[in-house]
């Protein structure tokens, strides 16, 4: 049995994947900083996350072919791995790029745990051994109002915002979906390799989309270059872990640590950006974790 099948290291490994997803908010502003693109250059910020992610999915793979995985896959299941490319790279990321590029990277990290309150129903309704319950739907609740919270009043937090909060939105959308073709395509075929492929697939649609729209870097810094160094490891790293726990638990079991992404995302957004720590961050912050623990609870019993 793999570290991965055995469901006593379900939260330690999905809480590694958690913080470096949380890492990444304040990286990608610092990164689009460094590259010199500017905040309406939608084509820069398409191809610099092109980049980011056709680089971990050469890391995946060459991981995948170290250690001998199966790149076997059935002519049937190409369909699988273009829409798994597609949806759970390309559209995710343009949209979690603008906005998070559009909004600051503490409210943007707690936004985005609506994609794991997404899944949770989602996979509810698509998969028989997904069972909702009403301790679900109260931790859906409770984490939905985190986010409602967050978007109430026109402090510096500020309100919503199509370009910022909309692409979020639009942003959990596809990892929702996302979610659910992983644990498909993850039972077709070897997932460190579908991992590589969706990342690799992925990035390079990202990134001939953003030379088509007019994106061009023309800076590179020394800084720049070690942050795309970071985000290529965050996505290799966060995304080899979270597919693996997928395909052997439960979608709930292990989406439910998601939510925990704005704690982290929180904190490292106010330590590398300097942004300031609202009230409502705080608050909004809590009820998601809360409704993170009642998600968790009603696992249990």
């Amino acid at each position: 049995m793999s570290i991965f099948q055995n469901k006593k290291y379900v939260p330690p490994l999905a809480l590694i994947a958690a913080f470096a997803w949380g890492c990444a908010y304040p990286l990608i502003k610092l990164g689009v900083e460094q590259f010199m693109i500017e905040a309406d250059d939608i084509g820069g910020k398409t191809l610099f996350a092109g980049i980011r992610f056709a680089l971990a999915g050469a890391v995946v793979l060459l991981l995948a072919k170290k250690g001998k995985r199966s790149f076997s896959v059935k002519k049937a299941d190409y369909g699988w791995v273009v829409a798994f490319a597609l949806l759970n790279t390309a559209l995710h990321y343009f949209c979690f790029y603008i906005g998070v590029s559009n909004s600051p990277g503490s409210r943007a990290s707690i936004l985005n745990s609506l994609s794991t309150f997404l899944l949770v129903f989602l996979a509810c309704a698509i998969f028989p051994e997904e069972h909702i319950s009403k301790k679900k739907l109260l931790g859906c609740a409770v984490g939905f109002a985190g986010l409602l919270l967050l978007n109430m009043g026109g402090d510096i937090g500020g309100s919503f915002t199509l370009l910022g909060d909309g692409m979020i939105v639009l942003n959990c959308l596809c990892s929702a979906f996302g979610g659910i073709l992983t644990r498909i395509v993850c039972k077709k075929m070897d997932a460190v390799v579908a991992t590589g492929l969706s990342l690799g697939l992925g990035g390079m649609m990202l990134t001939i989309a953003g030379l088509l729209m007019g994106g061009r870097i023309t800076t590179i810094t020394f800084a720049g270059a070690w942050i795309l160094f970071f985000l290529v490891c965050i996505s290799s790293v966060a995304f080899y872990i979270y597919n693996q726990l997928i395909k052997y638990h439960s979608v709930g079991q292990v989406a439910i640590y998601n939510s925990l992404i704005p704690i982290f995302g929180i904190m490292m957004s106010c330590l590398l950006l300097g942004e300031a720590f609202l009230t409502k961050y705080i608050m909004a912050g809590l009820l998601v974790a809360a409704g993170v623990w009642i998600l968790n609870y009603s696992r249990k019993n």
